[in-house]
């Protein structure tokens, strides 16, 4: 048994050995603290950053946001008698009921007031209007256009608007995500989404210099005019026509868009003013010659673009190009699809000599052709191919 007098050092030391051991222990979980590799973060769910991924790729609210207030809706209005003024004998001129129609849509392409849309849109519509979407309303007047790619440009009196960032249509690829927009129906702006379904169709007997984006995007009445555009919400093409089985008018998945490419090489001179666009030309009916045509002519090639028709009194006919000649290059550039030699043809300046690559039976001969100006209602366009 320890006496008393000795307990209480015994307990002095004790509580001492206690006291050093919590403050070592504490020292030593602080420094591994501070010094401890840090911690592997958690492993993400798999599903759960699979399903972050396609919500991304399936939000086109930022393309929205940056094009959509660009695209307007077009209508016209005009006064009509009231239903009762003739019965009322009184001037319904006064007071006359306001009829609006919708025509279309269009697309803002610069900030004081130049809008883009297609010329079928407002052929022939003396009294223009366009809708902006925050509500805003205004009278327009034409101020170019160019019926050979069904383009028409308006101008409204205003200034700071929205206008839409020019993409790049010859970049696009079959397969990529594009944004249809504009007032189907006149229900409103609408938005829809699709693919590129195909690029470069042509031969629908449209428009003279066919080059159009096919999407399977919704494209509906009231859609021509307005925009297609790209996930960065840049103008890629202008909405222009559907294919409808039996002409129903309802869409079935296969809508055209008049290429920004197009637009491009047009726009310039629409916002001059002018109304007839300035273009080279040869003088010649091309055709998209088919594999069997080429074998029921004996070609040595087989496919390409045949001469069916030389215009009298054309560069031409003076070089003697000749129908069933066989158009290989022209100014070097290899000549595969009909409406691309049409766009050749067209940037050419009136007075350039052109050297033309033909191939006549068995015979590759180089024709010398000088340019001269494309005249209004020139036949100088795609011959169509009998439907079968």
């Amino acid at each position: 048994m320890i006496p008393p007098s000795e307990k209480t050092p015994l307990i002095r030391r004790l509580w001492l050995v206690f006291a050093q051991s919590v403050t070592v222990f504490c020292a030593g979980a602080l420094v591994w603290k501070l010094f401890a590799p840090a911690e592997s973060p958690q492993t993400p769910d798999p599903l759960a950053a699979e399903l972050a991924i396609l919500n991304a790729q399936h939000d086109f609210s930022g393309a929205v946001d940056r094009a959509a207030p660009s695209v307007v809706n077009i209508f016209t209005r005009k006064p009509v008698p009231g239903r009762k003024a003739g019965e009322l004998g009184n001037d319904w001129n006064a007071d006359p009921e306001v009829h609006l129609k919708a025509l279309g849509s269009g697309v803002i392409v610069s900030s004081n007031g130049d809008i883009l849309t297609n010329f079928h849109v407002v052929d022939g519509i003396r009294s223009i209007f366009v809708a902006l979407q925050d509500g805003r309303t205004f009278e327009a007047r034409l101020r170019g256009s160019d019926v050979e790619t069904d383009l028409a440009l308006l101008q409204v009196k205003a200034t700071d608007l929205p206008a839409i960032r020019l993409g790049d249509s010859t970049q696009l690829r079959v397969g990529q995500t594009v944004l249809a927009i504009g007032n189907p129906f006149d229900v409103g702006q609408t938005v829809t989404s699709g693919i590129i379904s195909a690029l470069g169709r042509h031969g629908f007997g449209l428009n003279n210099y066919e080059d159009f984006i096919q999407t399977d995007a919704a494209i509906n009445q009231g859609n021509s005019g307005g925009a297609l555009v790209n996930l960065e919400g840049e103008l890629i093409g202008i909405n222009s026509a559907i294919f409808s089985p039996d002409r129903s008018d309802g869409f079935v998945g296969i809508g055209f868009a008049i290429p920004s490419s197009i637009v491009r090489s047009v726009l310039p001179s629409l916002i001059a003013g002018r109304t007839m666009i300035e273009r080279g030309y040869l003088g010649f009916v091309p055709r998209q010659l088919s594999q069997e045509l080429a074998q029921d002519l004996s070609l040595k090639v087989s496919s390409g673009v045949m001469v069916k028709q030389v215009i009298t009194n054309s560069p031409a006919a003076q070089a003697d190009v000749r129908a069933f000649d066989v158009i290989l290059e022209v100014n070097g550039e290899r000549i595969v699809r009909a409406n691309r030699l049409l766009q050749v043809i067209a940037r050419l300046k009136p007075g350039a000599v052109v050297d033309v690559k033909v191939l006549r039976g068995n015979r590759v001969l180089v024709k010398k052709l000088t340019a001269s100006v494309r005249p209004r209602g020139s036949l100088e366009k795609e011959a169509l191919i009998p439907p079968q």
